[in-house]
């Protein structure tokens, strides 16, 4: 890391959506971190792809990539809260950094437009900047049900159908805790 300072310096963690919503890392004066799979989610965009490989390369971002025990905590929280099966490689791999970045010391925010990251990060205690959307207010854990007999699953079921009746099951919120942070964009 780049930074003597720790706890001086906001890191923001970057995802996909970050750089489709149009953030400039040039006009950050944050450390911006991403990981590798952002770039394969990106590269369809020639004008994104472009502004995210020069931002590497003038050192404006960092591409790190999370400890698999990181990750693997990550994987363990989310499939508690039922967000699991949302979340892509590149989604976990987001949270995944954030987490090891904030356990060494470092103030994160993820900015993202994704609920799940959001609910997810929200329930690890790491700030999140929505860019296009207004985020989430609580942290939500969820449930999955059967609409046609209304068997109720454990938000981390296997299957997409009811094991009763064989109607797709669906989900909804076990309960909803505030998550007490204030997550908004922030001025420079």
């Amino acid at each position: 890391m780049k930074n003597n300072n720790v706890s001086d310096v906001c890191t923001v963690v970057l995802d996909t959506s970050a750089f489709i919503a149009g953030f400039d890392p040039f006009s950050s004066k944050r450390y911006n971190v991403t990981v590798p799979k952002v770039k394969e989610e990106i590269k369809r965009n020639s004008i994104l792809l472009l502004r995210f490989e020069v931002a590497i390369d003038t050192g404006k971002i960092e591409v790190k990539t999370p400890f698999e025990k990181y990750k693997t905590k990550v994987k363990n929280i989310a499939d508690k809260m039922g967000d699991l099966h949302l979340l892509s490689e590149t989604d976990l791999d987001v949270l995944a950094v954030a987490l090891e970045l904030e356990i060494d010391g470092f103030k994160p925010q993820i900015v993202t437009d994704d609920y799940s990251i959001q609910n997810v990060a929200s329930q690890m205690k790491i700030e999140f900047i929505p860019l296009t959307t207004r985020g989430i207010h609580k942290i939500l854990e969820w449930i999955r049900y059967c609409p046609g007999c209304y068997k109720k699953f454990l938000s981390n079921y296997k299957l997409v159908s009811c094991s009763i009746c064989g109607t797709k099951l669906k989900r909804k919120p076990k309960r909803k805790i505030n998550h007490g942070k204030t997550c908004e964009k922030k001025k420079e």
